[in-house]
């Protein structure tokens, strides 16, 4: 078996190098808005139908538009800090870390970095509790066909996140996310698939009722508290269904120049989001237009919907397929940054920076490192371990999106414009900003109070 060195194999791409001396990128427009539409439609989609059920008709839909327009209004932002100082000519900054440090210091970064792999580890748990969900959901869908839906379809959570682990383990021998377009597509595919048959089902369900359910207050709860926690929920989860600025710099570093970096991540991050929007506003409004109060928490394995059968089973499937794709597009800056790290503090480790070539019949060689196999499987392990203890999907997605909702997707990346642009304090961009920024953590705040009291109710009940 060959031997290399980790730094040879970075550099060892075809077609020359870019001006930092790294393999040539070859990300195009369509690529990126791939990983976006992979990042972002994911487990979040299923929940947003309970979510407007519990905001109402009015408060519902534009919380939807309000996340879209920040989410926008953050990737804008963060796309100049790519290159330091100037957006086109400056020198990369390869991850959102790497952005905050240059731009805010040492001690900003170690919160920054804390608060980014704590949500990506996070998103990671959350894509093991969706899987085993619907795996879970396609056995009981027929299940209740055969037996009636009264039937007392019961199955666990547990093998099927192993099974999801496992998987994991397997396809978390791709090097990095330079290597993943083909998984993005397929996954990006997958979602635009199991959106529309959710937004299918969920029109054909209100045409067959004759009318639109719901009201303008949504769900009524036993008292005012409850019902402030639950709306409290709904917008953490909504939180959670929109920001991908934790990767959105590791994507950007994906792509060739020229043309500029920062305008392609721009135009990806408008039309990611414009198409993402148009799912979230139908996949949310029909799904509680079809089920009023009786809402499901998810719309696809909620069982809301029970026939067709085999279109449920294929939806869930299509799920699953996308959620393999999406854990990976998470964990692989969290694979990255540790393989940086280790390979700097330990440069003449064999065990940490060696290649070992490998060939299998009919199968294209591909490289191994004993490092990365040890680390990536013990960080599969450990996800998989922790959705199997708080296996909660819309308490656990709204803890997720309020944590990183106002620190990663509006804070640093306001703070950094600010220092790039050199935008003067009490200017009225300053003020606009720092007001938006506010108002974002207020939201932020809401949802995490509201999510955390529903994982302890769940916990204790």
């Amino acid at each position: 078996m060959a031997v290399q060195n980790s730094l040879q194999i970075t550099r060892s791409g075809t077609g020359g190098y870019d001006d930092d001396g790294r393999a040539k990128r070859t990300g195009t427009l369509w690529s990126a808005v791939a990983h976006i539409i992979t990042a972002i439609i994911g487990a979040g989609v299923l929940s947003l139908a309970w979510s407007t059920s519990q905001l109402g008709w009015i408060a519902g839909p534009v919380c939807l538009l309000f996340c879209a327009i920040v989410t926008y209004v953050s990737s804008f932002l963060l796309s100049d800090c790519y290159r330091t100082l100037d957006p086109v000519t400056g020198k990369r900054n390869y991850s959102y870390m790497d952005a905050v440090r240059v731009y805010l210091g040492n001690k900003r970064t170690w919160l920054a970095g804390s608060l980014q792999y704590l949500s990506l580890y996070g998103v990671s748990t959350a894509y093991v509790i969706t899987t085993a969900t619907c795996l879970r959901a396609i056995l009981k869908s027929n299940c209740y066909h055969k037996e009636g839906h009264q039937a007392p379809c019961k199955y666990g959570d547990a093998v099927y996140m192993m099974l999801f682990g496992l998987v994991q383990i397997i396809m978390s021998f791709i090097p990095d996310l330079h290597n993943m377009a083909w998984v993005s597509i397929v996954a990006a595919i997958m979602s635009f698939t199991y959106s529309s048959i959710g937004l299918g089902l969920g029109i054909t369900t209100v045409i067959e009722n004759g009318r639109i359910m719901g009201s303008l207050t949504g769900v009524p709860a036993s008292n005012i508290a409850d019902k402030l926690w639950l709306v409290f929920q709904g917008i953490g989860d909504i939180a959670f269904a929109y920001p991908y600025t934790v990767i959105l710099l590791e994507i950007q570093d994906t792509l060739e120049s020229p043309p500029p970096e920062n305008k392609t991540m721009k135009k990806a991050s408008m039309i990611a989001i414009l198409i993402t929007t148009f799912f979230y506003l139908c996949c949310g409004c029909f799904g509680y237009a079809a089920f009023g109060n009786q809402t499901p928490g998810n719309l696809l394995t909620g069982f809301g919907f029970y026939e067709p059968y085999w279109l449920i089973d294929f939806a869930n499937a299509c799920i699953v397929l996308h959620l393999v794709g999406g854990y990976q597009i998470y964990s692989q800056p969290i694979y990255g940054a540790v393989d940086r790290w280790c390979s700097k503090r330990y440069p003449n480790s064999g065990f940490v920076n060696n290649f070992y070539q490998l060939k299998l019949p009919r199968l294209p060689a591909f490289q191994l490192n004993m490092f990365r196999i040890c680390f990536r499987t013990a960080y599969v392990v450990s996800t998989t371990g922790l959705a199997i203890l708080f296996p909660y999907f819309n308490q656990v997605i709204g803890v997720l999106g309020a944590l990183g909702f106002w620190p990663l997707a509006i804070y640093f990346p306001v703070e950094m414009y600010f220092v790039q642009r050199k935008v003067e304090a009490w200017s009225r961009k300053w003020i606009v900003l720092r007001t938006f920024s506010f108002i974002c953590f207020l939201v932020s705040l809401l949802g995490l109070i509201g999510s955390l009291e529903g994982i302890i109710s769940e916990k204790l009940s």
